[in-house]
């Protein structure tokens, strides 16, 4: 294969560029070439281009040089196993346009393993996004489990279960999680644990060979809050005690603590290992989550990070 000399390299970053601007984030011809400063035409070129030269696949398939170095520099930071970083409108820094196709693309290749594996997933928007992006599969090797429950106080379920919706995309034994994310006492929870078919899919979960999890701020517009998990008086003290995010609704703090608090002593999820020697990964990016993600960064609790630019260049300019 012939080496390429470093402007065909940055035409094919620039084609890249274009064609997840269109292809993923929906721009115009029009739109990209007032993003990235060209002629409408040359906008058409590079887009084609990303086409001709193998880059767009549905999914960006070029490792786009600002990313990679990225993904290097937060990996290396924070001691990850794995780190991707995809691409940000820089019109839309905080968009999530891009992450479902990510985490879609990284949950096929272990879906895809001849080797039978245990896949633990939380739940959420952006693990829910990368659902819908999935192919159809048959999968009879591979248990699916659930680390949380998908139910509120009031019984009522959420929408965004995860589970559930994957079992329509592939063929594989599943194991949903019937239990309230935040039951009413400790000793409540201790109950529905010691259940036999729960404490059987907590025991499956703990040993996933990977794990996919969403991470979730602590404002007023954060899930735990807007789906009626948490009420506005717990939200105010969380905040007060130095919470900035969850995972799968363990609360830490921005050294990836978890808080001495009600929520944590309550919460039903199958807890997490610190430096687990299985993969764990995180999917998550946006402005309101920088303080969330760089706790569960620091807590050791998660080893894989899927995110974007904008996110990744705020976490490494914080820490």
């Amino acid at each position: 294969m012939l080496k390429r000399s470093n402007a065909e390299i940055r035409k094919l970053d620039d084609a890249a560029k274009a064609g997840w601007l269109y292809y993923v984030a929906g721009n115009t011809q029009e739109e990209i070439a007032k993003k990235l400063n060209v002629s409408r035409q040359s906008a058409q070129r590079m887009v084609a281009l990303s086409v001709s030269e193998g880059l767009i696949k549905v999914r960006l398939e070029h490792p786009i040089a600002k990313c990679m170095d990225l993904q290097l520099k937060v990996k290396n930071r924070f001691g990850l196993q794995s780190c991707i970083v995809v691409p940000s409108d820089e019109n839309e820094p905080t968009s999530t346009l891009g992450l479902a196709q990510a985490g879609a693309k990284e949950i096929e290749l272990h879906l895809k393993s001849a080797e039978p594996k245990v896949i633990a997933m939380g739940t959420g928007r952006v693990l829910r996004a990368c659902v819908e992006e999935l192919a159809l599969l048959n999968c009879e090797q591979h248990q699916i489990v659930a680390l949380l429950g998908n139910m509120a106080s009031d019984g009522s379920a959420s929408s965004y279960d995860v589970v559930m919706r994957m079992a329509e995309h592939i063929n594989a034994k599943h194991y949903p999680m019937p239990l309230p994310v935040l039951p009413s006492s400790k000793e409540e929870k201790e109950q529905l644990h010691a259940q036999r078919y729960i404490a059987n899919n907590l025991k499956l979960a703990a040993q996933a060979d990977v794990t996919f999890v969403g991470v979730g701020n602590l404002a007023i517009n954060s899930p735990l809050h807007i789906d009626g998990f948490v009420t506005p008086k717990e939200l105010k003290e969380l905040q007060t005690k130095g919470a900035v995010g969850e995972l799968i609704s363990w609360v830490l703090d921005i050294n990836g603590n978890l808080i001495d608090c009600a929520v944590n002593q309550r919460v039903a999820s199958t807890p997490l290992k610190v430096n687990s020697d299985k993969a764990v990964y995180a999917i998550a990016a946006g402005e309101e989550k920088v303080f969330a993600i760089l706790g569960a960064l620091r807590s050791k609790l998660i080893n894989g990070l899927i995110t974007n630019e904008y996110t990744a260049e705020r976490i490494l300019s914080i820490d």
